[in-house]
């Protein structure tokens, strides 16, 4: 049986769920999603896309890049998901807009060839440059 797992903003406008395992969970440390969430860092889980739905609301939605899709919630602003044009069959969630992010820990971080310096974890997870391939 499929675990499903749900979420939403911080407001309660938009809530969704996603059922099934992710195939990525990790820690962004890029330069555009430290720009659209105003942190240092966001964690991200991946999921395919055919298991993710919207289950009250409707989020905004905004290219931040040529290929990428990016939604939140228009009236609290909380970052939801991101779609790049070259994943159609995946959705990156925001782990912390799930109700339990801590089911999904991450296992990397990426983009660090972005990080702020002063950003200093000691997780012991493997880093990369950019993405891991």
């Amino acid at each position: 049986m499929a675990t499903v797992v749900y979420g939403g903003c911080a407001c309660g406008a938009v809530r969704y769920q996603v059922e099934g395992p992710p195939s990525n969970s990790m820690i962004c440390h890029c330069q555009t999603c430290r720009r659209v969430s105003a942190a240092p860092v966001v964690a991200w889980v991946t999921f395919d896309k055919s298991s993710f739905a919207i289950l009250k609301g409707a989020p905004s939605e905004y290219s931040s890049t040529a290929p990428v899709r990016r939604t939140f919630c228009a009236s609290c602003g909380t970052p939801l998901t991101y779609q790049h044009k070259d994943s159609a069959a995946t959705i990156d969630i925001t782990t912390c807009s799930l109700d339990e992010p801590g089911v999904f820990p991450p296992t990397h971080h990426s983009w660090l060839s972005d990080d702020i310096g002063w950003v200093r974890f000691g997780d012991g997870l493997p880093a990369y440059p950019e993405w891991r391939k």
